[in-house]
């Protein structure tokens, strides 16, 4: 039987207590082989050898010029490393990976045989607790409970991945018995928890600090040269980052559109503030946004979507700060 999904697009205060979300949007790159920790050491930004069996890192894998390609959540399932991330982001960050790849003892390919669910709400840990025999937490963030790998995600909302074969997963969230959510509101929490959403638009344009992965202990400072690394130690130490990622939200009467810009006012004029990465148009009318702009713009700037001037945007408060980054 399929899975019904719901078909409602909620705001964050009306999301239930608990619900899943199916994550048809999001795969993974695994690395595996001999040298798979030597070469991915090289190519990412956050530090390799400090991944265990258990631990969840945060990373992004660069171009030589420190644009990012794709930002990943990297786990360790079955010997293997996982890259997980929006499928629209995987595209061209497996072919670099591949394409220096042909130097090292390590095989690197799409997880086509996985799927990906997510847990989430108040009761999302104790609903956890009745279905599997482990479950991760902020100390142990990624366990194997028989076949199935969970992840924790600490946030204002906690969240858990649930990664299984396809046949496995419909299994589970059947027995699990809760409204699934699609993958949009996934992305709606992530706007709010301020993790960059990269798609196939948006890949190869920004350094890692114009997306705020500093702030989510996603680069290493101190662990030697990578691609793009020279780059990112520039920006950070010499301060020429001028640009970071935002969450904002504006009541809208049409949707987005996919070339769409944040403009600001300056006097009578208006001009380009920044560029849309993510959107979620919920039912109520509420248009959330994730976008890049200048680091200097403030809550007091008068903001609005250039194809709808009527519309007025807020930036939205972070749950981490950018200002000692």
């Amino acid at each position: 039987m399929p899975i019904k999904l719901e078909e409602n697009s909620p705001t964050l205060e009306q999301l239930p207590d608990a619900y899943l979300m199916s994550l048809t949007h999001y795969s993974a790159i695994s690395l595996c082989g001999e040298e798979q920790s030597k070469y991915l050491q090289g190519q990412v930004t956050c530090d390799v050898t400090t991944s265990t069996e258990h631990s969840l890192l945060v990373g992004a894998h660069c171009n030589a010029k420190g644009k990012v390609f794709s930002a990943f959540r990297l786990i360790n399932r079955n010997s293997a490393y996982l890259l997980i991330q929006p499928k629209a982001s995987i595209i061209g960050s497996i072919s670099e990976l591949k394409k220096f790849g042909v130097f090292a003892k390590v095989d690197i390919n799409k997880t086509d045989e996985l799927s990906f669910y997510a847990l989430a709400g108040k009761d999302a840990a104790s609903i956890l607790q009745n279905n599997f025999t482990r479950i991760p937490d902020s100390l142990n963030p990624v366990v194997q409970s028989k076949e199935t790998t969970l992840v924790y995600i600490a946030g204002k909302q906690a969240r858990y991945l649930i990664i299984d074969t396809v046949a496995a997963l419909e299994n589970i969230v059947s027995t699990i018995n809760l409204p699934i959510f699609k993958s949009d509101v996934w992305n709606l929490l992530e706007i709010s928890e301020g993790f960059v959403q990269i798609a196939s638009e948006s890949s190869d344009t920004y350094v890692p600090q114009m997306l705020n992965l500093q702030a989510v202990n996603g680069i290493s400072f101190t662990k030697g040269c990578y691609l793009g690394q020279e780059t990112v130690a520039r920006m950070q130490y010499l301060g020429k980052n001028k640009k970071a990622l935002f969450s904002l939200i504006t009541p809208l009467n049409q949707p987005i559109k996919n070339d769409d810009i944040i403009e600001k006012q300056l006097g009578e004029n208006w001009r380009k503030a920044g560029d849309i990465l993510s959107a979620y148009q919920a039912d109520d009318g509420n248009c959330y946004l994730q976008a890049v702009m200048g680091n200097d713009i403030n809550s007091a700037t008068q903001l609005r979507i250039k194809s709808q001037p009527e519309s007025k945007v807020s930036i939205q408060t972070l749950p981490y700060s950018l200002e000692t980054q």
